[in-house]
């Protein structure tokens, strides 16, 4: 089966190990030198209206990918802890 990026993105992700639905695909992150998708991320949920803070994100590695279905993406690690998005960086240098 071949899948778009943009495919992902609609797919929910599963933990096979205490079955947690842990959100749908938001983002990839790809190792630009081999051309290869290392992990997928799940933006943590905003607060009340956006205004009180954010839920940190979920970042899955590829390699704990068991399947890739039709709806759904099965993971066989337990739930991912939290990790806190980077922030961008700027094209200006600070001094």
């Amino acid at each position: 089966m071949n899948c778009r990026l943009t495919d992902l993105r609609h797919k929910e992700v599963i933990s096979v190990c205490d079955g947690t639905r842990i959100g749908f695909v938001d983002d990839v992150i790809v190792d630009t030198k081999t051309a290869c998708i290392v992990s997928i991320v799940i933006f943590g949920r905003t607060g009340f209206l956006g205004l009180f803070g954010k839920c940190e994100d979920y970042i899955i590695p590829w390699g704990k990918i068991d399947l890739i279905g039709e709806d759904t993406i099965i993971i066989s690690c337990a739930t991912p802890k939290p990790t806190k998005r980077q922030k961008k960086r700027g094209f200006r240098k600070k001094n």
